[in-house]
């Protein structure tokens, strides 16, 4: 049995669940997410908790058993406290701007890079211009949105230039050996 799989979740005070067939509805303080998932999957709702189960052991389900929990565990949470990823600008001259609901970067081309998030998705940057936030109810926009403001100047290896995530390490490499 999938260790992920079998753990219920709960469903907060505050939280509605609609089942239609294989969609799923969750509605929360923070707004409603919506989701259709495999049909083997049976999601049932009992005593505030919602558990997975699979219909047998074939090598599918075992892998749809986990990640449906974990798709449903994810929707609960966006719905309560929502999900949101920190990108940092490092670089001289390299900076962000707020525009409106999206933000406009400055990262060493030769013009601005504009970045329009997806309606659900809140771009928010910091007074020095050096910080963004990504927030969102899901999780899986939220983390495609910090992809791309990331790959506008993925960081490089030798003077760490560019957008990482804060919690990212870039490997540095040593620069040209001198010749003797």
């Amino acid at each position: 049995m999938s260790r992920i799989g079998r753990m219920p979740i709960p469903v907060p005070a505050g939280v509605t669940v609609r089942q239609e067939g294989n969609t799923v509805t969750i509605e929360g303080p923070r707004g409603t997410l919506e989701r259709t998932f495999h049909p083997n999957m049976r999601i049932t709702l009992e005593d505030g908790t919602l558990t997975v189960t699979r219909p047998n052991d074939s090598r599918q389900n075992r892998a749809l058993h986990g990640l449906t929990r974990a798709l449903l565990a994810n929707m609960v949470t966006g719905v309560t406290e929502g999900f949101q990823k920190r990108l940092q600008i490092s670089g001289v001259g390299y900076r962000a701007e707020q525009q409106g609901d999206g933000a406009v970067l400055q990262v060493g081309y030769s013009h601005p890079v504009p970045v329009t998030p997806p309606p659900g998705i809140k771009l928010i940057v910091d007074r020095t211009g050096t910080s963004v936030v990504v927030e969102g109810n899901d999780k899986e926009m939220v983390g495609e949105m910090a992809a791309k403001i990331r790959a506008v100047r993925k960081p490089e290896p030798y003077k760490g230039k560019g957008i990482a995530y804060a919690d990212e390490v870039i490997r540095r490499k040593a620069g040209k050996a001198g010749i003797r």
